[in-house]
C-alpha cells in the first residue's frame, strides 16, 4: 500500500502487511514461474495445441471446484495458519513432481498414456492452485489491516506485486527451459517454495480466532449459500461478479492460444523475455492504483477497463506481427490491476469481513469456471477448424487476401472475434438497471 503523503506506514499492521506481500511475491514467482515452464515445456516437447488447453484449462478448472472450500476454509481459520498449510501443501506436491521428473526418462514421461505424465501435471497443479488460498487470504488481510480509505491503495499494490511476480517468472520460466531444461524449473520452484514457507513463520497476524459453531449448529464445508446471501444483499453486486466471470469465458481464448500463437512467431527465449517487457505494464498499473488510489466510482473503472481492453483484443491480431501483439498485451495488462483493484475495493467495502473469505471464493469459483470451458473447447475448435479454415480453407480464400493465411492466423481470427463479443457484452452490462443500482450505492456509501 501507498498511502498519501503524511499518512503513517510504520504501525504495526501496515509492516505486517507489507511482510505479507513479501512473501506472496516470492510464493507467486514459484507458482507462476513452474506453471509457465511446465506449458512451455510440454508444447515445446508434444507441439499439440490441444494438451496445451487441457493444462492450462486444468488449473482454472481445479481453481474453480476448489475457491468456495478454500474460502469457507479463510473464514473459519485464522490467516496465518490458512498461508501455513497452503503452502506447505506446495511445498509436499512440488517435491513430488520432482521426483516423478528425476525418476522417470522424459521420453516414457512426455507419452500422454503414461500415467506418471499426468501424475507429473497433478502434483504441479495442486501445488500451485494451492497458492489460491493465499490468495483468498491476503484479500481478507487487506480488510484487517489496512483502514477502509486506503484499501484501493493496498489492492493496487496487491497488483504490482503480481505485476512483478508475474514479470519475474516470465522472463526466467522461458530461459530455464531454453537453456537449461525442466529438471532446472522444478528444483529452483521447490527451494523457493520452501523458503517461502520458512519466512511465513516468522510472521505474526494480530487476528481474533474466529467464531467456532454452538451446539447443533451445521457448518459446511463448503458455505456456497451464505456466501450467495452475502451478494444477494448488496443490489447489483451480482452483476459484477457475472461481467468478471464473462470475461474469464472469453479470456479462455488467451489461456489456450496465447502461448501456441506467440511461439510461431518468436522462439521461447524471445517469448519469455517479451513475456517480462510486456509484464512491465501490469506493474505500472499497479503503482498508478496504488499511488493515486481509484477514484469515487471504481464500478465506472472496471467498465472502461474491460471495454477498451476487448477492443484491444479485437484489433492486435489483425496482422500476424509481434509488434501489434505486444502493444496489444501491454495495453491489456496495464489495466488488468485496474480491474482487479477496483473489483476487489468493491467487495471488501460491501461484505462483512466475517463472510469475505466465502465471497472471494464463490467469486473465484463464477469466475474462474468459465475459463477452462473455452480453454477446453477452444483448443480443439482452433486446431479442427480455424488454422484449416485460414490454413487452406475457405477462411484463406475469403478473407485471406488481407487478413493473412496459415495456422496462426486462425488463432488471430479467434481473438479477434472474442473482441468483438467482449466489447459487445461490456456495453451492454454499462446500460443495464443492475449497475446503475450497484453504482448508486456505491456513491453514497463512499460520500
Amino acid at each position: 500500500m501507498m498511502p498519501e503523503a503524511g499518512a503513517d506506514t510504520n504501525t504495526p499492521s501496515q509492516v505486517v502487511f507489507h511482510r505479507l506481500l513479501l512473501n506472496t511475491l516470492l510464493s507467486g514467482v514459484t507458482s507462476t514461474f513452474l506453471w509457465f515452464a511446465l506449458t512451455f515445456w510440454v508444447y515445446l516437447e508434444t507441439r499439440s495445441v490441444v494438451v496445451t488447453g487441457v493444462i492450462g484449462g486444468a488449473y482454472s478448472l481445479s481453481s474453480a471446484v476448489l475457491s468456495p472450500f478454500f474460502g469457507t476454509f479463510v473464514d473459519r481459520h485464522r490467516k496465518h495458519e490458512a498461508m501455513m498449510l497452503t503452502t506447505t501443501v506446495s511445498v509436499v506436491s512440488f517435491a513430488i513432481a520432482t521426483t516423478v521428473f528425476v525418476a522417470i526418462d522424459a521420453d516414457r514421461l512426455l507419452a500422454l498414456t503414461n500415467p506418471f505424465f499426468w501424475v507429473l501435471v497433478g502434483a504441479t497443479l495442486l501445488g500451485s492452485v494451492a497458492g489460491q488460498v493465499r490468495s483468498i487470504a491476503l484479500s481478507t488481510c487487506v480488510t484487517l489491516l489496512v483502514p477502509a480509505d486506503q484499501r484501493d491503495r493496498a489492492n493496487g499494490k496487491v497488483g504490482t506485486v503480481t505485476g512483478v511476480s508475474f514479470a519475474i517468472t516470465s522472463v526466467f520460466s522461458g530461459l530455464v527451459i531454453g537453456r537449461l531444461g525442466m529438471g532446472w524449473a522444478y528444483y529452483c520452484a521447490l527451494a523457493l517454495t520452501v523458503g517461502a514457507l520458512a519466512h511465513l513463520r516468522s510472521i505474526e497476524i494480530d487476528e481474533a480466532k474466529p467464531a467456532v459453531a454452538t451446539d447443533g449448529e451445521r457448518r459446511p464445508h463448503v458455505d456456497i449459500r451464505g456466501a450467495f446471501e452475502a451478494i444477494m444483499s448488496v443490489p447489483g453486486l451480482m452483476m459484477l461478479i457475472l461481467l468478471a466471470a464473462f470475461n474469464n469465458l472469453l479470456a479462455g481464448v488467451f489461456m489456450a492460444l496465447m502461448d501456441p500463437y506467440g511461439l510461431s512467431l518468436v522462439s521461447v527465449e524471445t517469448w519469455g523475455f517479451l513475456w517480462g517487457f510486456i509484464s512491465l505494464a501490469f506493474i505500472a498499473g499497479g503503482i498508478v492504483v496504488a499511488r493515486r488510489g481509484l477514484g469515487q466510482n471504481p464500478l465506472r473503472l472496471v467498465l472502461i477497463g474491460n471495454l477498451v481492453n476487448w477492443a484491444v483484443c479485437a484489433v492486435f491480431g489483425l496482422r500476424s506481427s509481434i509488434v501489434m501483439l505486444t502493444i496489444g498485451m501491454v495495453v491489456w495488462l496495464g489495466l488488468i490491476p485496474v480491474i482487479e483493484a477496483a473489483e476487489q475495493t468493491v467487495l471488501q467495502r460491501a461484505i462483512p469481513y466475517e463472510r469475505q473469505g466465502r465471497v472471494f471464493g464463490f467469486a473465484q469459483l463464477v469466475e474462474n469456471a468459465a475459463a477452462p470451458l473455452t480453454a477446453f473447447l477452444m483448443a480443439p475448435i482452433a486446431e479442427t477448424a480455424f488454422m484449416p479454415f485460414m490454413t487452406d480453407g475457405l477462411g484463406a480464400d475469403w478473407i485471406g487476401g488481407w487478413f493473412g493465411t496459415g495456422p496462426e492466423r486462425g488463432i488471430a481470427l479467434m481473438f479477434t472475434l472474442a473482441g468483438l463479443i467482449g466489447v459487445a457484452v461490456t456495453a451492454f452490462a454499462w446500460v443495464s438497471r443492475s449497475y446503475r443500482r450497484l453504482s448508486e450505492a456505491w456513491v453514497p456509501a463512499v460520500a
